[in-house]
């Protein structure tokens, strides 16, 4: 399966956003004498008595969140306070320096419960320490051999079968780095959102990426720039429905006020999750997915049971989001290896029970009984969709999510709920290599645009000769250049068009191709 590309785009202006990003990015977001209670706080017993407040920052000044703040929250609101730690890893050469990293930067490790799905290859060298946290009892470990897994959703399925009454859980992949005293920022900011009426608080998102190739490239160990280290917070914005009906996101970078307290989020990332422990039990991963459409179902499934989803405001950790150079289920667990089915067979299944939770395309949700892994009962997806300001069953947005402003709690409606979808087209769209330059070299930019049944221009995308290399670098297709492009506007996309511009000749001759008349 090729990994998912995904782009910080340039000038992505967003509420409450003073400065303006221009740079485009590769990726592959009680005083200390009081005694905690050794119980997990149920929704029940630990209810705010206040209702939640709306989202409204005057001006940035100070950061409302200390470090500390968990250390004043009463004693009698807080639990156990340990942290149970769900990791998902697969032939990763970056598991044990993120274990690493994560012990090392926390202020009380004596907390953690770490439990590992440690999908594996006798024939790998780089993990063989793994053998040495088994004799740590804080580490729950399924030792699984990398032939027998069945995807991330699976291991992250199973893996929260180890959970045993943490106050908090803390979902990740295999490949982070972490700042000191993550725990505390993530206890405090958790506490904080409870302090201000959100009984279920939930952070996410897609963390700040970083490079392990140029880590420590000055020998300083600073989490730098020069060290692949990238240095704003990050959160989650709407890309794209895709053709199968998961969406794709897009990370931005948090500025000014935003910086303040956590933010609120239409979205789930499965690589960072941080909640009360109760999730595992309340919201667990469904096995039956594959890779897509796992975080847009487990964020309306979280949303539906009563959690409140945020950003945090300020770097948590950091994640690698290219696994560069490393095996992937995908290319291990096919026919060739034994296997029932190819790994894009089960992705469609994947896809087909995505398509029928949300009642896509015409397909009626009863006829699965997802049971366990369906929606709550404290909200419906309506209320979630109103929240979100994204229509499933149209594959439509809101204007709101198109200029990716920042969505509010209390979310009490909205009047125009039926009249203001925008449709979102994901088009995909291939050029035969025998039409294309033979290499990039000399290219300046292509110019790449849809049209409608006039000929009116929807949509241009010039693309860089850095993207334009990547397309042939990558070479997904043997046969062919993918052209992947969304737009929202109600008009129907009917012909897609490439024109090569390269040096000293000036534009090539134009490439058009007819869009699929069933488009969706």
């Amino acid at each position: 399966m090729p990994g998912i590309k995904i782009y910080r785009k340039s000038k992505l202006k967003t509420v409450n956003t003073v400065k303006v990003t221009e740079t485009q990015i590769k990726l592959e977001v009680n005083s200390p004498s009081d005694e905690p209670s050794e119980t997990v706080p149920t929704p029940d017993n630990n209810q705010p008595s206040i209702e939640p407040q709306p989202y409204i920052v005057d001006e940035f000044d100070e950061d409302l969140v200390p470090d500390n703040f968990y250390e004043t929250h009463p004693s009698d609101k807080k639990g156990n306070q340990k942290i149970f730690v769900q990791i998902a890893a697969y032939r990763d050469p970056e598991l044990i320096p993120t274990l690493i990293s994560m012990i090392d930067n926390c202020d009380h490790p004596e907390n953690l419960t770490v439990g590992i799905a440690w999908q594996h290859n006798n024939g790998d060298e780089f993990d063989q320490a793994m053998y040495d946290y088994m004799k740590d009892d804080r580490f729950r470990i399924i030792d699984t051999p990398n032939s027998s897994g069945h995807g991330t959703c699976w291991a992250r399925h199973t893996i929260q079968h180890l959970y045993c009454e943490e106050e908090f859980t803390l979902a990740l992949d295999s490949h982070h780095r972490f700042v000191p005293g993550w725990d505390s920022k993530c206890k405090s900011q958790y506490y904080y959102l409870q302090e201000k009426g959100h009984a279920k608080p939930l952070l996410t998102g897609y963390v700040t990426s970083y490079k392990p190739w140029l880590e420590d490239s000055d020998d300083s160990g600073e989490y730098s720039l020069t060290n692949g280290f990238e240095q704003d917070p990050w959160k989650m914005v709407f890309d794209r429905f895709i053709p199968e009906g998961a969406i794709f996101f897009l990370p931005t970078s948090m500025f000014g006020q935003e910086l303040r307290e956590p933010i609120p989020s239409r979205f789930y990332s499965a690589h960072f999750s941080f909640t009360s422990g109760q999730f595992c039990k309340e919201v667990p991963h469904d096995p039956n997915y594959y890779f897509h459409g796992e975080e847009i179902s487990l964020a309306a499934r979280a949303y539906t049971h009563g959690y409140d989803l945020f950003h945090p405001h300020k770097i948590i950790c950091y994640h690698e989001y290219t696994r560069k150079g490393r095996p992937h289920h995908w290319d291990d667990c096919n026919k060739e290896q034994g296997r029932e089915h190819d790994w894009w067979e089960i992705n469609e299944m994947c896809h087909k029970r995505n398509r029928i939770l949300f009642g896509m395309d015409g397909e009626d949700p009863n006829q699965i009984n997802f049971g366990e892994y369906g929606f709550g009962t404290e909200r419906t997806l309506e209320d979630y969709q109103r929240y979100s300001g994204i229509h499933f069953g149209k594959r439509a947005i809101q204007k709101e999510v198109r200029d990716n402003v920042t969505p509010v709690y209390p979310h009490n409606g909205n009047d125009n709920y039926e009249n203001e979808w925008l449709k979102n087209w994901c088009i995909d769209f291939f050029v035969p290599w025998k039409e294309l330059p033979e290499t990039w070299e000399d290219t300046e930019f292509w110019y790449v645009g849809v049209h409608d049944a006039d000929g009116n221009e929807l949509v241009r995308d010039d693309f860089p000769q850095s993207k334009i290399a990547e397309i042939y670098d990558e070479r997904q297709d043997p046969f062919a250049a993918r052209f992947p492009i969304g737009l929202v506007c109600q008009e129907r996309p009917v012909k897609m068009t490439v024109i090569p511009f390269v040096q000293d000749v000036g534009w090539l001759d134009k490439i058009e191709k007819d869009i699929d008349p069933n488009l969706k």
